[in-house]
């Protein structure tokens, strides 16, 4: 019964028509137990013997086969790996390809640039190749970057968040391949976060960013290659009717697989999501970015850690673990966010002593990261100082984060974990109708 506790109460105070709302809430969800996305895996705590294959394993497998004579351009980062190597490294020495191009996104090719930080052109000291950055002025390569290549090639591991911006340069992308009339290539890499759970609001229209790029749920389950799909077939945008996408498949991932369930190891996809619980978690917790809360920059365990210097973190963590929210634990505790360079550059509340609350994976299955996130802002807005209220939140970048443009009233209106679950529920449903003709696996 700690799903059924977790749907019908999760704040100290309700008011029996709010009681009762939420028993009929509760009764909905387990009903439909069994849907896509609502469930936990049937094999659930068993790992298969041997790794997957990525899309880039694939790739190698076959001697190149679907590059072969080519001049690629390489949209890559440090999480492009086959073998134990960079993909670079690996492409650069194979007869058959060459390395004309390389393209950095957010946190450039190696991944040792801080977020946010606009990554400057050069050139690659194993190829050779110019290295053109994806996160500055320009966000897609442009006709002089691509001159004489014969083809994009895409390979970087996603975490499975609508606002983590590699996605957002996957699809500008690909209209740089459409309009030079190249093919785009996706090696596919698993969804950390599995393939089945869907939360979140479907992006307003009004909120397009580079963050917001597309109009799907914050936790999407889609691999790259199928949002790739997607993104095509649904004309998100513009130009890429007659796009050549070829997508270079996974061998052995399956949609109820969370990352643990691959075998293959966790390779920080930026300076601050260094383990798959924090990329499990984050998909909630990035909406504290939206607030004068820390959220954990600057601090051991980023993203797991939220705290600000007004925060009674003991009184939250009783109330909070009392209802035995599904998959989490939370403690309080003590820290200082501190400026930590390629990571934290002068983190939000930067040198000053907080109370925080640490957030601990217990099950990652049965983690609804979107609704966590927004409940934890909740209950944080609700220990502010009244003399805080007004400046907790950046409206436009709560927002953004979340898709939807009603999500501050929602905050302060007292909306908590059940209640954003069932707000966003029939987004979600048909969504996954919607995703369903672009699923490879």
């Amino acid at each position: 019964m700690v799903y059924l506790n977790r749907i019908i109460i999760s704040r100290k105070s309700r008011s029996s028509a709010t009681l009762a709302r939420l028993f009929i809430i509760a009764a909905l969800v387990l009903s439909a137990s069994g849907c896509e996305g609502i469930g936990g895996r049937a094999d659930q705590g068993i790992r298969p013997p041997t790794p997957i294959s990525t899309g880039a394993d694939e790739l190698v497998k076959s001697g190149f086969e679907a590059l072969h004579g080519m001049n690629i351009g390489l949209i890559v980062n440090h999480t492009a790996r086959t073998g134990g190597r960079h993909l670079i490294d690996v492409i650069h020495e194979a007869q058959n390809v060459k390395v004309h191009a390389l393209f950095g996104p957010e946190h450039g090719i190696r991944g040792d640039e801080g977020a946010g930080a606009q990554i400057d052109d050069g050139l690659d000291n194993v190829t050779g190749a110019p290295v053109y950055s994806l996160y500055g002025e320009v966000r897609r390569p442009t006709p002089e970057m691509l001159n004489e290549v014969d083809a994009l090639v895409f390979d970087i591991q996603d975490v499975g968040a609508r606002f983590y911006t590699f996605i957002s340069t996957m699809g500008l992308s690909m209209q740089s391949a459409a309009l030079a009339e190249i093919p785009f290539i996706v090696l596919d890499r698993p969804n950390p976060l599995g393939g089945e759970r869907v939360e979140g609001f479907i992006r307003d229209s009004s909120l397009v960013s580079f963050v917001s790029q597309y109009p799907i749920p914050v936790r999407h389950g889609l691999t790259v290659g199928e949002l790739a799909r997607m993104i095509k077939g649904e004309a998100w945008l513009d130009d890429l009717e007659n796009l050549d996408l070829r997508v270079i498949e996974m061998s052995g991932w399956n949609r109820d697989m969370m990352w643990p369930d691959t075998g293959l190891e966790w390779i920080p996809t930026s300076p601050n999501i260094p383990t798959f619980e924090t990329a499990l978690v984050y998909a909630g917790t990035c909406f504290f970015e939206a607030t004068i809360v820390s959220e954990g920059r600057g601090t051991p365990s980023p993203f797991l850690t939220l705290g600000a210097p007004w925060l009674d973190a003991e009184s939250l963590a009783e109330d909070f673990n009392r209802w035995d929210f599904p998959g989490v634990r939370v403690s309080a505790g003590t820290a200082t966010p501190v400026s930590i360079p390629g990571a934290a550059t002068h983190p939000k509340l930067e040198n000053i002593p907080i109370q925080t609350l640490t957030i601990e994976v217990t099950n990652p299955d049965s983690i609804q990261s979107v609704a966590l996130g927004l409940d934890l802002v909740g209950r944080f807005f609700a220990q502010a100082p009244d003399s805080l209220k007004d400046s907790f939140f950046n409206e436009r970048w709560l927002g953004l984060l979340s898709g939807s443009a009603g999500t501050l009233d929602m905050i302060r209106g007292g909306m908590d974990y059940a209640a954003f679950e069932w707000k966003w529920r029939d987004e979600t449903a048909a969504f996954q109708d919607l995703r369903r003709p672009y699923l490879l696996y």
